[in-house]
């Protein structure tokens, strides 16, 4: 199998991802095979695009981008002069939450992925995939190498051997440099992409299939944790799979209406994947001041999360129907990919070189990498997407 299909099929950021949230009308053999009271309920439950999802997308990234750039230490410190803490005494403590963006982005990709690729072969599968994901990849992989490796910048570029292999997407196994920095969640992505296309995609979507799926890989998941076995926990990612699986018991509730067994999956999947959450998260105030949070706000966010993304496949949104988010869930994933790192470089030129002052550095940062997002949206996912998929799917 080749690079770009390994990375396809066992490749963000569906919440990353931006895949197409009206779902697929299920052709295939294999979906055409799901029993009639499913095959009725399935074509009844059809919505339009889901607009409210691709707003929540996006704001999922600015919560990210935000713990980024005025949430946390590290290489933004030297980008402000000095701790991120320092530059916003009380938004720094709300900032530091942001890091659970990428849980709700999470369970959203379980919902669009569960969604869009219902129905879907294989080929059709992998297709959509790579099409969606590696040209914005590519793109940002290759921009940021540049900036980094100007004289100007102080930040270190990765070797031209590793930037190579971070093109596969498989940069996180494989061992090497990371040229982007959120670029561990497509990792966590590609696995779960892996495990729904052997388990669903290839047998053919029905609820019965997807809900065995749900309940196999949580119990995997929780038996990884308990034996300690790394090569389990790293194809079942128990500290992650709880928000996936939540995603796609949304989407069995959306599709098929209120179900006892859905909502079991959704609401167990909460109650594990807030654990996770906490544990890795979670800081008392005596190890670290900057980066406490509390484990009630944890929880809060992650519910605020579950709430949000059900409440959409309950249809509770269908009255923000408006095109302009659509455009924002266009430009999620671009910014996503480049906002860390090239925000350290905006940052940095802006208050250190310009001395404008933090308050209007953040937005005008936020805002240019929004801007920047857009430009790799229309100049390269647009002319890209669509071939890419016709090549892969022909």
């Amino acid at each position: 199998m080749s690079v770009p299909i390994t990375a396809a099929v066992a490749g963000t950021a569906a919440r990353l991802t931006g895949a197409s949230t009206a779902p697929a009308a299920p052709t295939s053999a294999a979906a055409t095979s799901a029993p009639p009271r499913e095959r009725a309920t399935a074509r009844r439950s059809g919505p339009p695009r889901l607009r409210a999802l691709d707003g929540l997308r996006l704001v999922a990234a600015l919560m990210v981008a935000c713990y980024h750039l005025g949430g946390r230490n590290g290489e933004i410190t030297d980008a402000w002069g000095s701790s991120p803490s320092q530059q916003f005494p009380t938004l720094s403590q709300l900032f530091s939450y942001g890091c659970l963006g990428v849980h709700v982005f999470f369970v959203i990709s379980g919902f669009v992925i569960c969604m869009s690729g219902w129905g879907r072969g294989l080929r059709a599968f992998t297709a959509s995939r790579i099409s969606r994901l590696m040209p914005a990849y590519w793109a940002a992989v290759v921009l940021v190498t540049l900036v980094f490796a100007l004289p100007w910048v102080t930040y270190e570029a990765v070797s031209p051997s590793d930037m190579l292999v971070n093109l596969t997407m498989l940069q996180e196994p494989v061992g090497t440099d990371r040229v982007l920095g959120v670029d561990w969640t497509l990792w966590v992505e590609m696995r779960f992409y892996l495990l729904f296309a052997l388990f669903v995609v290839i047998p053919g979507a029905t609820r019965r299939r997807v809900v065995f799926f749900c309940a196999g890989w949580m119990m995997a998941a929780v038996l990884a944790q308990a034996s300690d076995w790394e090569p389990l926990t790293l194809v079942v990612m128990p500290e992650y799979a709880p928000f996936f699986i939540g995603g796609v018991g949304l989407h069995l509730v959306h599709r098929f209406g209120h179900d006892a067994t859905a909502w079991a999956i959704v609401v167990s999947s909460w109650l594990i994947g807030q654990h996770y959450a906490v544990a890795s998260l979670w800081r008392p105030v005596a190890d670290s001041p900057f980066a406490y949070r509390s484990s009630l706000g944890i929880i809060a966010v992650v519910t605020l999360g579950y709430v949000l993304v059900a409440a959409i496949a309950l249809g509770r949104f269908q009255w923000a129907d408006w095109g302009w988010l659509t455009v924002a869930g266009a430009l999620t994933y671009p910014f996503y990919l480049v906002h860390e790192h090239l925000g350290w470089v905006v940052v940095r030129v802006l208050h250190r070189d310009f001395g404008l002052p933090s308050w209007a550095v953040l937005p005008l940062a936020i805002g240019g990498l929004l801007l920047l997002a857009w430009l790799l949206h229309r100049l390269v996912e647009r002319p890209l997407t669509p071939r890419l998929r016709k090549a892969f799917a022909t």
